[in-house]
């Protein structure tokens, strides 16, 4: 791959056939202090066989986490699940590799059927009534609920745990930065959310509360309590779920919860350095014409064929934007794709076992480190798939010296939290096995 200069008489047969004058003439929209002067400064082209082999090297340089790479522990939000072969298989055949918003929507029959299937299948893991075809991401899809919630109740002072994922309450400050919403955090005791201090924040005033269980600290919300409390004063409940926990934890709509969000990255998409992700929503059916993104819808012709079809998309690019229920342009159709793949390959029972291995690795690992001079939990309540560790070493040497073992052992919840300085979460799926654990509490112990 060669850069070559072109010529001046190339540039001026250039010039002439967009109907530039000048190179000033092209150029005159731009500042001249934005522009560049001279040659921009590129190294020397190589070959194709050259740029292979440099490619190649720098891609052996990644550790994936396989049976090769580190053992993974790495949590908060992004998971180290086991997906079956059946779901690269079908998502990568051609006819999905491309899979996006159908814009002749009831022509692509595949698209849509995929997208209803996904959407049912979120219906019966969370308890709910009605889905979406996907949003972005769990962030997106919290903001997305919020503004929700202020419209069904016409109220704009919202209730948030700060027990909820840091990167959501981020997303959510940030859509609701023009807009006359008022986010509250609620502060946490020993890891969940403080129910006196939210009982005491509640008024007529409040359109939501938005809590997540299990919460990013892995631990599990009183969600039953809590609706109560929103639900005397008109608020609604809005919770962010593991999807995984639904395989063994009561679902969101049998808690009282009034809309269900979160993320399927564990329903067989891989880590792939912390996305892309996909989001789902889904909500009681009294609220199904205010849920944001796209609907597939199903019915049938006069001769009893079933069809599929967009049965509600009013967002910003059909519709006037104040009247708009959202903004998000899109759902994540190749990801949606996956997990409803992953969740008819597991089945319920599937993911149930899936959960119960979650949960008992989980309870193994906390209760080994916790024997561990040095290390406690932080945090006593009951927990699913992950915890925190307290340490009385420094996080990172600690984390530093397992990563020298191929151990990625937790994540520092520094980078959040002040106050949790000297701890480190970490995150226990089915995919480890004991003598992996026996390796992470052995090389905690050795850590000097």
């Amino acid at each position: 791959m060669q850069f070559t200069q072109i010529t001046p008489e190339q540039e001026a047969s250039m010039l002439k056939r967009i109907g530039a004058a000048s190179i000033e003439t092209l150029f005159a929209g731009i500042p001249p202090k934005l522009r560049v002067a001279g040659l921009l400064n590129l190294p020397t082209g190589v070959g194709e066989a050259e740029l292979l082999a440099d490619l190649r090297q720098l891609s052996a340089s990644n550790a994936p986490c396989s049976d090769t790479g580190p053992v993974c522990f790495l949590g908060a939000g992004v998971y180290d699940h086991f997906s079956p072969a059946v779901v690269e298989h079908l998502a990568t055949q051609s006819e999905f590799v491309t899979a996006y918003t159908p814009y002749q929507a009831e022509a692509s029959q595949g698209s849509l059927q995929a997208f209803y299937e996904f959407q049912t299948m979120i219906c019966q893991l969370t308890g709910m009534e009605a889905a979406n075809a996907s949003l972005y991401d769990q962030a997106t899809a919290v903001a997305e609920a919020v503004l929700m919630a202020a419209t069904v109740t016409k109220r704009k002072r919202v209730l948030v745990s700060s027990a909820i994922h840091p990167d959501a309450v981020n997303v959510l400050r940030t859509l609701v930065y023009e807009q006359p919403i008022e986010p509250v955090r609620i502060g946490h005791v020993d890891g969940t959310i403080d129910v006196a201090a939210l009982e005491a924040e509640l008024n007529d005033a409040t359109a939501a509360v938005v809590i997540q269980s299990p919460n990013f600290f892995g631990l599990i919300e009183s969600v039953a309590e809590i609706a109560r409390l929103a639900h005397n004063e008109g608020a609604l409940v809005i919770q962010s779920v593991d999807p995984v926990s639904c395989g063994l934890l009561k679902r969101p709509g049998d808690l009282g919860a009034d809309i269900a969000v979160g993320d399927v990255q564990p329903l067989g998409i891989p880590m792939q350095y912390g996305g892309p992700h996909c989001g789902f929503f889904a909500c009681r059916e009294k609220y199904l014409r205010k849920m944001p993104g796209r609907i597939v819808g199903v019915a049938h012709d006069a001769d009893g064929k079933r069809g599929f079809c967009l049965a509600l998309q009013a967002r910003e690019q059909h519709i006037k934007r104040e009247r708009a229920t959202s903004n998000v342009c899109t759902n994540q159709g190749l990801l949606a794709l996956r997990a409803a793949v992953h969740m008819a390959a597991l089945g319920k029972n599937g993911l149930r076992r899936v959960s119960e291995q979650c949960l008992d690795k989980a309870y193994y690992a906390a209760a080994e480190i916790a024997g561990l001079d040095g290390y406690e939990l932080r945090f006593g309540g009951p927990f699913f798939r992950e915890f925190v560790v307290r340490t009385a070493r420094p996080v990172d040497q600690v984390l530093r010296h397992c990563r020298a073992h191929d151990i990625l052992a937790g994540v520092p919840l520094a980078r959040w939290f002040e106050d949790l300085h000297d701890c480190f979460m970490v995150a226990v799926t089915e995919q480890r096995t004991k003598a992996q654990i026996d390796a992470l509490v052995h090389a905690l112990c050795m850590e000097e």
